[in-house]
Parts: structure tokens; sequence; C-alpha cells
């Protein structure tokens, strides 16, 4: 509670420099290992091992993806996990979550080590660097399991409080690759083996430091058992991790086809197959730095958008958005003025400045290729700031359409100018994915400037008898509400329905409106991804802990809200599931909104579909699965006699 009312009270701008800049120095030192091999291997092997190390990149981030696809997902549900109060399997989420990490990087270096340098061919590698490229990944996929393992332990111990220690422990490594590659590679002459030595000791390193965490965490013990697979635990755990999945996977999806392309291009031009190869490695990861450095911006932002858009303090939210925006507008505006002005100086820090065609192709593209990084930056930042509000439907198409497009007009464009429309495709991708950005954005800014904090109801637990706390879960259109409160009225219990709503928003600090939907229909596109929205958990969270405090407080009725899984570790709980043939369901609606049979079928699929979505993100469960409950009623036989079964059935059981 402390918390969200400083995420509602604080200064925007002290928020989002205490949010935002440790989240940038993550993201910069988790992508200092390639780049540091980059610049040493590009001045002491030449262009040739940087196109070497470009080639081996895909490969390594697939293993990046899955390691986050493990540790974001375990981070999240650890997150959650903690907001309910339900810290017993924690530590096996925890342990299945490392487990699935170390075995899918075991997995990869199986297929990289079998397919051998066929794999490497097939993603981009020439005659002129294969060697380079075999002896460099050979040494990289050693370590991969270890590498995956200690990156899905750095999300984990920062969900469990420990920010600075994953830091700690990430840029220790990031130190020793540092240190060890111009020993490695110049004092000791072992070349590009030398720059891939030091990277795995740097990796080793930062594994010892992250596993000797386990030790001593916040909240969770972990032994032997810890490790014991379990599907369902893993299940909420990778559905959190999959958008950090395919966001690699995309990354993967475009390196690869550009390298292929580069490599096609590239021979029909004066510049041969290597140097667009390499001079694109370059140009990547000052790509890669500019924009983590505006995704650390917007990923800092999100708790403090989420919290303030669900507790409908819009006027805060658009001032976030204004210095998320001005931020990433000084940091592209700045790094697109010095790529356009000296772009020899960053060519020249990676190497092969001796070489004239190299240098100034390299140039060229650089230019090209980033011309509009501001562009690119402040795309991606609206998307997430899209996604921190929970409008996923709009956040997951603009998150991938500059991607989508870019690989669109890498396809295209040098078919008709050469090798280097393989760059121009960039600027052309930014231009467009903007252009659909802003009218979006537009009319959510719009729609940030109506409404906002309003007056709402207050609600109270109401005293109540020891006996019985019955939940009822019900189809939509079959009056399920309105049968449990008629049974609540003749048992003489207390009901909650709008009322836990309430509860859970005086708890939060969130809207009371912006709870109430959060299991509506409104976004059955991608329920998924809105439900994992920060503002979303949030509610969720406050929601459960308004459930526990009504069934402490004695006998009564609680309707919807998943509150039958929520109380599922209390004694006195009766489940109840009210169901009814669709043709009485239809009916219904059409007696109590005056739809339309056609719009009541479909408001009866999109409902239950929205209702199953929130129960299986809530609980890992099936909605509606009978034998999850105690009684479940045919509503059809009218409502008062529905009800007249709930009062028997408890009266039998001595629940009063």
């Amino acid at each position: 509670m402390e918390n969200s009312n400083y995420l509602g009270t604080e200064k925007v701008g002290r928020l989002l420099r205490q949010f935002a800049i440790p989240c940038i120095c993550s993201l910069i030192i988790s992508c200092l290992y390639n780049i540091v091999d980059q610049i040493f291997v590009g001045n002491g092997v030449g262009y040739l091992g940087n196109a070497a190390t470009g080639v081996i990149f895909p490969i390594t981030v697939v293993g990046w993806g899955l390691s986050l696809f493990f540790g974001d997902g375990a981070a999240a549900s650890l997150s959650v996990s903690l907001g309910r109060g339900e810290t017993k399997d924690i530590h096996r989420s925890v342990g299945g979550a490392v487990l699935g990490s170390f075995l899918s990087g075991v997995v990869v270096i199986a297929i990289a080590y079998l397919c051998g340098d066929g794999l490497l061919r097939m993603i981009g590698a020439t005659d002129a660097n294969i060697q380079m490229a075999h002896d460099y990944g050979v040494i990289i996929f050693a370590m991969m399991p270890l590498a995956m393992t200690q990156n899905t332990l750095a999300s984990i111990i920062r969900a469990d409080g420990s920010p600075q220690y994953a830091m700690v422990a990430m840029l220790t490594g990031a130190v020793i690759n540092i240190i060890g590659d111009p020993v490695a590679i110049f004092a000791l002459d072992m070349g590009i083996k030398g720059a891939a030595w030091a990277t795995i000791l740097g990796q080793f390193v930062s594994f010892l430091i992250c596993a000797a965490y386990l030790r001593h965490p916040k909240t969770f013990r972990v032994g032997i058992g810890s490790f014991r697979p379990s599907m369902a635990l893993l299940k909420p755990v990778m559905a959190l991790g999959t958008s950090s999945l395919l966001t690699q996977l995309s990354i993967v999806i475009i390196t690869v086809v550009n390298n292929i392309l580069l490599v096609k291009y590239g021979i029909r031009s004066v510049y041969g197959a290597d140097i667009p190869l390499a001079a694109f490695v370059v140009i990547m990861k000052l790509f890669q730095i500019v924009l983590n450095v505006a995704i650390g911006i917007a990923a800092g932002a999100q708790p403090i958008v989420g919290y303030n858009y669900g507790a409908k303090n819009y006027g805060r939210v658009r001032e976030l958005l204004r210095l998320m925006i001005k931020w990433t507008v000084i940091v592209g505006l700045v790094c697109m003025v010095l790529f356009e002005a000296v772009p020899g100086v960053f060519i020249r820090m990676f190497g092969s400045a001796d070489d004239p065609v190299y240098f100034e192709f390299a140039v060229l593209c650089l230019r090209i290729y980033l011309s509009l990084i501001l562009v690119t930056c402040a795309q991606k930042v609206c998307a997430i700031f899209l996604q921190s509000i929970g409008k996923a439907k709009a956040a997951a198409p603009l998150s991938v359409l500059r991607d989508v497009l870019l690989i669109v007009f890498s396809l295209l464009i040098p078919a008709a100018i050469g090798v280097t429309g393989i760059f121009w495709a960039a600027p052309i991708a930014d231009v467009l994915a903007i252009a659909a950005t802003a009218a979006v954005m537009i009319q959510v800014w719009k729609e940030l400037g109506h409404g906002g904090k309003v007056k709402e109801s207050e609600a109270v637990i109401q005293p109540s008898r020891q006996g019985a706390v019955i939940t009822i879960a019900r189809e939509h259109g079959s009056a399920g509400k309105r049968i449990g409160q008629m049974a609540a009225e003749k048992l003489g219990i207390p009901c909650y329905y709008k009322e836990l709503v309430a509860l859970a928003a005086q708890e939060s600090g969130l809207a009371q409106e912006f709870i109430s939907g959060i299991n509506s229909d409104e976004n059955a596109v991608m329920r998924e991804l809105y439900l994992t929205a920060d503002p979303v958990k949030r509610a969720v969270a406050a929601q459960e802990k308004a459930i526990r405090h009504i069934a402490d407080a004695g006998s009564c009725v609680i309707i919807g809200r998943s509150a039958d899984y929520v109380l599922r570790g209390y004694q006195n709980v009766v489940r109840i599931f009210i169901y009814a043939p669709k043709s009485y369901r239809e009916k219904k609606i059409m007696e109590m909104y005056g739809d339309s049979p056609e719009a009541a079928k479909k408001s009866i699929a999109r409902s239950d579909a929205a209702r199953s979505a929130y129960y299986k993100s809530v609980s890992g469960q099936e909605w509606g699965n009978p034998h999850g409950y105690e009684l479940c009623i045919d509503a059809s036989v009218g409502e008062e006699a529905a009800a007249d079964l709930i009062c028997s059935y408890i009266r039998q059981i001595g629940g009063r």
C-alpha cells in the first residue's frame, strides 16, 4: 500500500529517474559481452572476425531468448505469487525455471554441435569467415547452458528484490570480459578464440555469483526437491515468459534474413560477401546500445504508468508519457546527429579502418541504417507504453510492426538497388511504423485527456456469523448473480459482487471501473497479453486480498472473480457453478439486454471466453470443470429453485 501511494504521489520525474536508470544500466551491461568482443575482434582480427561473430550471434540470441522465456516468466510468476501471499510453491517454480533454462541450453549446443558448419553456412557464413565462425562458436556454445542459467537467475534475483545483486553479477562478468579480451587476443595472440575464452570466463563468474544467491534469497528457499520438474508449476511461468521469447526470436529472424541477403547481394557487388556482413554486425551493435537506452526508459516507467493508469490518475500518465518521449527524443537526437556527422569515429572503434573499401561501405551504410534511430526509439517506447496501460490489442502488433516491415523491405528493395537496399529498408520501415503508431497514440492521448478520478462508492466488509463461504461461478446468461443474491438473502448472510470491486479499489488505490473490467470481453483479441499487463496484475492481487478478507469475516456469498480458486486453502468454502443450456441463456440475454438472437449468441461466446481466460490466467486450471465444484446447478430449473437448492445443500452439510 505504501509503495502504491508512492507511485501515485511522488513527482513523476523523480520516479522515472529512480526506475529507469537501473533498468537502462542493466540492459547496457547485458549487451556489453557481445559489443566488447566486436570491438577487440575488429581491431585484433579484422572485419572478417566481426563477420564471423555476426554469424554466431543468432544462435546465442536463441539461447538468450530461452533464458528469458524461463527467467522473465519465473520473475513475473514470483511477483504475482508474492502479491497474492502464495509462497508455498515459489521455490519449485524457481527451481523448474532454472532447470528448464539449463536443459534448453544443452539442447541448443547439441543442435549447434551436431549441425556443425552446415548450420553456420545456412545462417550466413562464407568461405572466408567459416573457420573463424567455427572457432568462435565451438567455445561460446560450450558455456551456453550455464550462461543461460545465469541470465534466468538474474531475472529471478531482480524479482526477489535484489536488483543491485543481479547488476553486480552481470557487471563483474562484463568487466572480466573487457579485461580478458585484449589479454587473450593481443598479449596471448589467441585471435578470435581468445575473444571467445574471455567471454565464457566472464559468463562463468557471473553464473557463480548468481548461483551463490540461492543460498540466501529473500522470499524463498531452494533445495534438491525444488528442481523436481512440475508442468503444473511451469505452465504459468512459460505463459508469462512467452512475450520475452518472441521478442528475441524476432531478432533472430531479422539477423538471419539479413545475413543471408547480405551474402547473396554482397557477392554481386564490388564489396563481396564479407564486407557487408561485417559492416551490418557493427551497425547493429550501435543500434542495440541506443535502442536499449530507449527500452530502459520505457521499461522503467512501466510500473509507474501502470499504477497511475489503473488509479485513473490520467494527468500523471500524460505527464509520464511526455517525459518518456522527451528523454527518448533527446537520446535519439544526440545519437542521430553523431552518427550522421562523425560516422567514421564509430566505425574505427570496431577496427579495420585501414581497409578503404570496408571503411567507405560501413560509413555509408551506418548513415543510412541509423538515419532515423530517433524514430525507431520513439516507436518502441510508445509500444511499451501501450502495453503498460493494458492496450494489448494495439501494443502487440505495434511492437513487431517495424520488424515485420524491415524484413519485407529487406527482401524487396535490394532486388532493385543492390546490397545497400538492405540498409535502406530500415528508415523506410521506421517512417511507416511511426505513422501507424502516431495514429494510435493521438487517440490514446485524447482518451487520457478525458475523465480521471471520480468519487467512488465506499464499501465495508459486513460482520457475519461463522459458517460456509459460498463462491458462485457462472456462465453468462445463467442469472448466476441473481441466484447467488437470492441464496444469500434466504440464508441471512451478506453477498459480495460490486462490493468486492469497491473493496479491492480501496485496498489498491486503483479505480473501481478499471478493476471491474479486468475480466470483461473488451480485450478478447489479446486476453493473455492484457492479463499480464502491470496494472492488471495489481488489480488481480488487490481483488484476491479483498476476497480473503471477506472470507475471514464469516459466512457469505462471493460472486465471480475466481473466488473458488483464491480460497482453495480454506476449509469452509462451498464452490458452486451455475450453468444452463445455451438456448435458455440466449433467451435470458435477450430479455435482460434487448439483444437480437445473433447478438445474444456473440455476447455469450465473448463473455464465457473472457471468464475462462481470466480463470486460466489466475489459477492455471480450466474454468467450469465440474470436478472443481461441490455443486453444479442447471439454472433452467428457475432462479428461485436454484437458490433453494443452494440453501438446502448448505443446511444439509451444516454450513447454516
